[in-house]
């Protein structure tokens, strides 16, 4: 039988029924003083999306593109796919309820491994050598 997720001893259903003031208090500081503070404009046109979406029952089904890396994720996002700008695509996020308090650009990785090829023209004698693997 799988555990029940819980968020600071309550369970994802008392956390979407919660108002918004009452939730603010149980996330981490950094999260809470970004939320105190208030949305900037992109964020609350990312969350109506998210509400207008919930509201017509496609909350699951449309992909939301977004810029917004520094969105604080909300319990009434779980369950949307935010496809989350990583500064050349936009990655699909399934927003789970672990994720209640991350932001979205920690789960839409910007960097990637640099793979290095042979030198190139014009590289000098010691940089051209290649150890055998």
């Amino acid at each position: 039988m799988p555990r029940e997720f819980t968020y600071r001893g309550y369970t994802l259903e008392q956390l979407q029924q919660m108002p918004m003031d009452d939730f603010v208090k149980l996330l981490p500081s950094r999260a809470r003083r970004k939320m105190l503070r208030g949305l900037p404009l992109e964020h609350r046109k990312l969350l109506e999306t998210v509400r207008e979406l919930r509201r017509k029952g496609l909350l699951e089904k449309e992909v939301i593109r977004t810029h917004c890396r520094d969105m604080v994720i909300l319990p009434e996002m779980v369950g949307a796919i935010i496809a989350v700008h990583n500064g050349k695509e936009f990655v699909p996020v399934k927003i789970k309820p672990e994720m209640i308090g991350h932001l979205l650009g920690e789960f839409s990785i910007s960097i990637k491994k640099v793979d290095h090829g042979a030198p190139g023209v014009g590289a000098s004698r010691s940089s051209m050598y290649v150890p055998l693997k």
